[in-house]
Parts: C-alpha cells; structure tokens; sequence
C-alpha cells in the first residue's frame, strides 16, 4: 500500500493523544482582544485547549495519519 500524504493545514491544527483523542485550539482568538472585543474572561477560556467532537475524531485521523 503507498504512503499517505499528511493534510498540512491538519498537522498544524491538531495533535493527538496517546490515547486516541483529538486535541484542537479554540476558534476566535485572533483578532478583536482587546477593548470593545472580548472579555478578560472569555479570552482565558479560549486559552484552554479541547477535544474534538467524537463526530470529527475518524476523518481527523485520516488527514493526519502518522502521527
């Protein structure tokens, strides 16, 4: 069976755990941080990593097959 090529915007977007899950980035964290943007509080929690949706988990894992 051939190698697979790795998606690269996946690789760079996802890690994975030793056991099995999905590790992701909260979205809306790039711009509009300060002033009339975000609170304090929302922009610490958005800090704070996440697991993918076990929806998500299996075509994830396709796109990022060695790792």
């Amino acid at each position: 069976m051939p190698k697979l090529k790795t998606h690269t915007g996946a690789k760079k977007r996802f890690k994975l755990t030793k056991n099995g899950k999905v590790k992701r980035a909260h979205a809306y964290k790039s711009h509009l941080l300060n002033g009339h943007g975000k609170t304090a509080k929302s922009k610490r929690r958005l800090r704070r990593g996440a697991y993918a949706d076990k929806t998500n988990v299996a075509t994830i894992k396709l796109l990022v097959p060695y790792k």
